[in-house]
């Protein structure tokens, strides 16, 4: 897996589980069966079809206005990458934020 195949994982505007959860199945190209819950967002990542590295980019907005679900996002996320060794990494961007908008504090 190498880090130019990796596949942006962008949270701009995503302000809940709900959000969360379309977006990761519109960028992973998940299937029509997806349930939309972490214990199936964890069954899919498990699943993927190729090896994939996932980049997290403006997750700082989701993370302020929803803390519990970013924070489970983030152990369904390492227990996927524990449980693929090599298939699967995911990486947060660690950018400003700021492109969240005014309401955030930002600009």
């Amino acid at each position: 897996m190498r880090l130019d195949d990796a596949v942006v994982l962008d949270l701009y505007g995503v302000t809940d589980k709900e959000g969360f959860m379309d977006r990761c199945a519109a960028v992973l190209g998940l299937p029509d069966w997806f349930g939309r819950n972490w214990d199936a967002l964890a069954d899919v990542l498990g699943e993927l079809p190729r090896p994939v590295a996932v980049v997290v980019t403006h997750w700082q907005g989701y993370a302020r206005r929803a803390p519990r679900d970013w924070a489970t996002a983030q152990e369904v996320f390492a227990a996927a990458v524990e449980d693929s060794p090599g298939r699967l990494s995911v990486l947060l961007s660690l950018g400003d934020g700021r492109r969240e908008g005014p309401q955030d504090g930002g600009g």
